[in-house]
C-alpha cells in the first residue's frame, strides 16, 4: 500500500486505463500556516474540489464541477456539512488518540484518510478502496474482498478487532464503496466528459540532438495523460538502450512523452527494424513511428553547408573595411591639405606652458 503523505493533496499519478474518485481528508496538529482540516476531491487525478477549515467554503477547481454543484445544491449542502463540521470533528479526536497510543505530546502530527473507488468503464469491474494512515505510515485498511480491516501498525489491531465484529459498519462500508463512490464517479464524468472522456492524439516526432546521440520518439498534445510508448524491434517490444521519460504537462492542458533508444551499437541498415509506438488510453489503433533517417529532425547543421556562408560573410567584412579605410585615408588627406597653417607659437610663451612653475 502506498505511503500517506501530506503531498499526495496535490499528487499526480496516471492510471492506466481505469476512471477513479479519491477523497482526501487530513486533520494536523503543529503545522504552522495550514489549517487544521483539509478535504481535497480527485477524479482521474485531475483536482475538482477542494475545502479546508480556514476557508470554510466548498471551492471547486473546474468550470463542470461548479455548474454540477449550482445545478444540485443538495450536493453542495451536503458536502459543506461534511467538511465544516462531521469530519473535522471526526479528525480532531483522531489525533488526539492517535498521540496517546503513541505516547506522543507536542509536534507535528498527521492523520489522514483516502478514500473512493476505481472503475474500469470496459469491464465494468469497481474497486473500492478506504484506508487510514498516520504520520506518513499507513495505519488501517479495509480489505474489500474479505470486507475485513487490516491493521499495518501493532497500535491499529485493537481498532482493527472492534470494527471487524461491528457488522453495521462493514455493511455501510460496502455500500460506500460499491455503490455510492461508483455512482458519484459515473455522475462526475457524465458531467466533466467534455474535458474527462475527451481523447486527444498527439503528433509524433523522431528528433535527434546529433549522430551519436540516442533518437527519441516525442509524442506532444496527447489526452489524457493515461498513455503508454515503448521501442519495438522486429514487432518485440523493447526493454533494454531505452530511456523511457515521464508524462508532462503542456501548457495547454495536453500532455506530452518521450521515449530514448541508443543505436550506438546498431548498424544503420538494421535501423529499419525498429519502430516507436505510441497508445493511448480508450482508442484501438496505436500510432507507429517506423525509424527512418529521413524522418529524424534535427537542429544540427551540415559542416559543408557552413562552408560557402562563412566565407562569402568573411569577404564581404573584409571588402568592406578595406573600403571603409580607403575612404577615411581619402577623407584625411583632403581636410589635411585645406587646413591653414598653424599660427607661430613665441618660444617664451611655450617654455612657461611647458613650465608652469617657473
Amino acid at each position: 500500500m502506498k505511503k500517506f503523505l501530506l503531498l499526495l493533496l496535490f499528487c499526480h499519478v496516471s492510471s492506466p486505463v481505469k476512471h477513479s474518485l479519491k477523497l482526501f481528508f487530513t486533520g494536523s496538529s503543529g503545522v504552522p500556516n495550514f489549517p487544521e482540516f483539509v478535504v481535497a476531491a480527485v477524479i482521474d487525478e485531475l483536482l475538482v474540489a477542494y475545502c479546508d477549515s480556514n476557508k470554510k467554503i466548498i471551492e471547486t477547481k473546474q468550470d463542470w464541477m461548479k455548474t454540477f454543484l449550482e445545478n444540485n445544491p443538495q450536493y453542495l449542502e451536503m458536502y459543506t456539512k461534511e467538511c465544516l463540521e462531521s469530519q473535522p470533528n471526526f479528525f480532531k479526536v483522531w489525533i488526539n488518540r492517535m498521540k496517546q497510543r503513541f505516547n506522543q505530546t507536542g509536534g507535528v502530527h498527521i492523520f489522514q484518510s483516502m478514500a473512493g473507488c476505481e472503475w474500469d468503464d470496459e469491464t465494468g469491474e469497481v474497486n473500492g478502496f478506504n484506508q487510514y494512515g498516520y504520520n506518513g505510515e499507513d495505519f488501517l485498511a479495509f480489505d474489500l474482498k474479505t470486507s475485513t480491516w487490516i491493521a499495518p501498525k501493532s497500535q491499529a489491531v485493537i481498532i482493527r478487532q472492534r470494527w471487524n465484529a461491528d457488522e453495521s459498519r462493514i455493511k455501510r462500508i460496502q455500500i460506500h464503496l460499491t455503490e455510492i463512490y461508483p455512482k458519484w464517479l459515473k455522475m462526475y464524468l457524465d458531467w466533466g466528459k467534455s474535458s474527462l472522456l475527451r481523447k486527444d492524439l498527439p503528433s509524433v516526432s523522431l528528433l535527434q540532438k546529433s549522430p551519436s546521440s540516442p533518437v527519441s520518439c516525442h509524442a506532444t498534445g496527447f489526452y489524457p495523460d493515461r498513455a503508454m510508448m515503448f521501442w519495438r524491434k522486429d514487432g518485440e517490444e523493447l526493454h533494454e538502450d531505452v530511456d523511457l521519460g515521464e508524462i508532462l504537462p503542456n501548457h495547454d492542458g495536453s500532455f506530452q512523452m518521450s521515449a530514448d533508444l541508443d543505436l550506438s551499437s546498431v548498424p544503420a541498415e538494421d535501423w529499419r527494424r525498429y519502430d516507436c509506438v505510441f497508445h493511448l488510453s480508450g482508442v484501438e489503433d496505436d500510432i507507429v513511428t517506423k525509424l527512418e533517417k529521413a524522418e529524424i529532425r534535427t537542429n544540427r547543421e551540415e559542416p559543408s553547408n557552413m562552408t560557402i556562408p562563412i566565407t562569402s560573410a568573411l569577404a564581404v567584412v573584409v571588402v568592406a573595411a578595406v573600403f571603409i579605410a580607403a575612404i577615411g585615408f581619402a577623407v584625411y588627406k583632403k581636410k589635411k591639405a585645406n587646413r591653414p597653417p598653424p599660427p607661430p607659437v613665441n618660444s617664451a610663451e611655450l617654455s612657461e606652458k611647458l613650465n608652469p612653475e617657473t
